[in-house]
């Protein structure tokens, strides 16, 4: 399924540099059907390479008219302000902490280097304390740090 996730993936970022304003809108069925796949397969590719820490939107209508709407964030400050004000509660994992991490770089809104320091700040081996004082302090990391690139 990796390789197929891969296929999928490509094809929609393919799809979201040609258009002009950063959306799409597919209808899931069809895209399913032009990768000889379930629907089903199409939803993971969704939740798990177009969420918000990658720097998309997606949007939704079931029925029959329905679609799915993939609306590319656009970056800088405005886009790290988001991350702090919305999406970073009292708690945060590391797995989500590192997705965000890795949507920056992605969007090259920090470098590699930036990147590297802020995945180890907040690694569940550096924060060495019991859940979930942990996940609050990866949390106040994060904003911190967040916080500080939008200062530069």
């Amino acid at each position: 399924m990796a390789n197929l996730c891969e296929f999928i993936t490509t094809h929609l970022k393919r799809m979201l540099e040609q258009a002009e304003n950063g959306v799409i809108e597919i209808k899931r069925s069809e895209l399913a059907e032009h990768f000889g796949c379930a629907p089903s397969q199409i939803n993971y590719v969704l939740v798990t390479r177009f969420n918000p820490e990658a720097g998309y939107l997606v949007e939704s209508r079931r029925g029959g008219g329905g679609y799915i709407r993939i609306i590319k964030r656009r970056g800088g400050g405005s886009e790290i302000r988001h991350l702090v004000r919305e999406l970073i509660g009292e708690e945060l994992d590391q797995r989500t902490a590192l997705n965000y991490v890795k949507g920056l770089l992605q969007r090259g809104e920090v470098t590699e280097r930036e990147a590297e320091m802020m995945a180890s700040a907040v690694d569940r081996e550096v924060l060495a304390v019991e859940l979930p004082l942990r996940d609050q302090l990866r949390a106040n990391l994060m904003r911190a740090m967040l916080l500080a690139l939008v200062r530069m």
